[in-house]
């Protein structure tokens, strides 16, 4: 990328800059800040200056950044491929027995930090949030999606801010701490996001030492020995123990209730890594809903009599859980049961029907995610998290796909011909995000009154 000063100079200064690109001189000066100009402006530019598109895009992330710890630092993120990333950190302390290690990954949500730290899709990975407002409500009970964080560590670009929010229990740095999970910051997130998008995800790792010792070469072998998530099985490791009834339902502003639905269904919810919030819209339509955990037997899950079975959300390759879920799962497709799966669920349910998975080049994660309803050619927009797909060429004749991903085309939905189970692969309870997408859990409350072996009406 050409000097930023540079580009500037050849636009005239600041204030022609400013005139020609329709921006304030203020935003300008943010351009030399922050050593970048939003993309947005570069046709403009290209067709002012002449300069070529390579000019305007950022530099790869440079290898040549020095392998000792400059001044002001105290944390690094070490990419697979060797290269360093100095910055600030804040949360918890790493050391060699407690390392942020993982698949790193990107976030585009704007809200909704505490939310996706606490979603156990996350377990594996470390969180680069492309928002810059990162931490500025602090943190609260009531948003949690999960009893504690499972993502391995974040990265933002801008420090952490005191909360400003009267819902605000703890900064996120001091919940951070009690979760034992690092962050850093300082980062160039926008280059990094690049890096991501355009060459797959890696391994990386954060650290954060207390004494601010870095011991390179043990952090380059630490990194590069790290598995990555194919072939992985994280949901055993983020289920509940055992099993357990959910009874809270949407919290509603004002009185935080609402009224009970009029028809009640025995629901079975198979726990790889739920979030709390696809629980609480199941409660909403008239479920009495049993959690077991995602190593349940068909035999336990039938014991509770259900009218449906719902297959959650959860983390890393549903290849690698298929081994152990698929069997159960055709269990229940045979006896007829209505089942409804979100995320991993829907890859789960995709490998019973007979179906493949694959990993994505460039997953899926934040709440902007246009879906198309191939059925009625609606478009919703959708909250997402996901590194694997379906590969509807892979579906039986008697299955088909119902909905796809606008950005590239990826499965997003699919639903059987021959029994009465659905499922997709977005998050419809969002939290956060958007709420396009609620009425899916209405649509399995009617798929079992049609359907449920106990024939409630």
């Amino acid at each position: 990328m050409m000097d930023i000063d540079t580009i500037i100079s050849r636009l005239g200064g600041i204030e022609n800059a400013a005139r020609i690109t329709k921006v304030s001189t203020e935003a300008i000066r943010k351009w030399k800040q922050a050593r970048a100009i939003p993309s947005k402006h570069w046709a403009t530019i290209i067709q002012e200056t002449g300069l070529t598109l390579s000019d305007l895009q950022p530099n790869e992330l440079s290898d040549s950044i020095p392998h000792t710890c400059p001044a002001g630092a105290n944390a690094v993120l070490l990419l697979e491929d060797g290269t360093f990333l100095w910055g600030i950190g804040f949360g918890a302390f790493s050391s060699k027995d407690n390392l942020s290690i993982g698949e790193i990954c990107f976030s585009t949500s704007m809200t909704g930090y505490q939310e996706t730290l606490t979603d156990a899709s996350f377990a594996g990975q470390l969180i680069t949030f492309t928002f810059p407002h990162i931490g500025n409500v602090g943190t609260n009970i009531d948003d949690n999606e999960a009893n504690k964080i499972v993502a391995k560590g974040l990265i933002v670009k801008q420090p952490i801010t005191e909360p400003a929010s009267w819902r605000s229990t703890s900064p996120l740095q001091e919940w951070l701490k009690q979760h034992h999970v690092s962050g850093i910051c300082g980062i160039d997130t926008r280059t990094l996001t690049l890096r991501i998008r355009d060459q797959g995800p890696q391994n990386a790792l954060l650290y954060f030492p207390e004494d601010g010792i870095f011991d390179i070469p043990f952090l380059q072998e630490q990194v590069k020995a790290w598995p990555g998530l194919q072939g992985m099985d994280l949901a055993k490791e983020v289920t509940c123990a055992t099993s357990h009834q959910w009874k809270n339902g949407v919290w509603h502003w004002g009185d935080e209730t609402s009224p009970k639905p009029s028809k009640t269904y025995n629901v079975v919810a198979i726990d790889f890594g739920a979030k709390h919030n696809i629980f609480r819209n199941l409660v909403e339509v008239g479920c009495n809903l049993t959690v077991v955990p995602a190593t349940a037997s068909a035999e336990e899950i039938l014991s509770h009599n259900p009218d449906g079975v719902f297959l959650s959300n959860g983390p890393a390759d549903p290849a690698a859980t298929a081994h152990y879920t698929v069997p159960v799962l055709k269990t229940l497709l045979e006896k007829r049961i209505p089942i409804f799966g979100i995320c991993l669920g829907h890859q789960l349910l995709a490998h019973a029907l007979g179906g493949k998975t694959y990993k994505l080049d460039q997953g899926h994660r934040g709440a902007n995610q246009p879906v198309k309803d191939l059925k009625t050619g609606r478009v919703e927009i959708t909250s997402q998290n996901h590194g694997f797909a379906v590969d509807p060429k892979s579906l039986p004749s008697d299955a088909h796909e119902t909905h796809i991903n606008l950005f590239d085309g990826s499965n997003e939905g699919i639903a059987s011909d021959t029994y009465p189970a659905f499922s997709v692969q977005y998050h419809p309870e969002a939290s956060p995000g958007p709420t396009d997408s609620h009425y899916l859990f209405q649509r399995f409350a009617e798929l079992m009154d049609q359907h449920s072996p106990n024939k409630k009406q």
